[in-house]
């Protein structure tokens, strides 16, 4: 896959062979406020591939230690820099530096069927039963 670094910009990286994601780091020092959010624009240029879609998803250490996450999609054809939005959803401001992992992107291929309006669906098991229909 094809990526462009813009200068101070680190190369993302898997701790893991087997990790599905790619640690994205920040390249600037920034505080996240309590109960607020904040822009990283982490100066990566990544070419996602036709057929495959980019999440961006929270790093679980920040989300479960210091109640930060992040989320976001980068389609196919996209080659801007990634700009990860952190939201602090805790009562104390947070402190990122540059260098510091802020997030990941997990790269998954996507189905695009074509869409058919139709009068009736057809009957399933699971029919109209959403959230909560299985029971605790």
């Amino acid at each position: 896959m094809k990526i462009v670094l813009d200068n101070g910009a680190i190369m993302p990286t898997r701790a893991h062979s087997t990790d599905a994601g790619y640690d994205l780091y920040a390249r600037e020092r920034q505080i996240v406020p309590a109960q607020e959010s904040a822009r990283f624009d982490i100066g990566v240029h990544i070419e996602i591939p036709a057929g495959y879609v980019g999440f961006l998803k929270s790093k679980s250490g920040l989300n479960v230690k210091h109640g930060i996450t992040s989320e976001g999609v980068i389609d196919a054809g996209y080659t801007g820099s990634i700009v990860v939005k952190l939201y602090n959803n805790s009562g104390f401001d947070y402190t990122v530096n540059a260098g510091d992992k802020i997030s990941q992107i997990v790269l998954l291929p996507i189905f695009t069927p074509e869409l058919e309006q139709v009068d009736k669906l057809e009957e399933t098991e699971r029919g109209a039963g959403g959230f909560g229909s299985s029971g605790k």
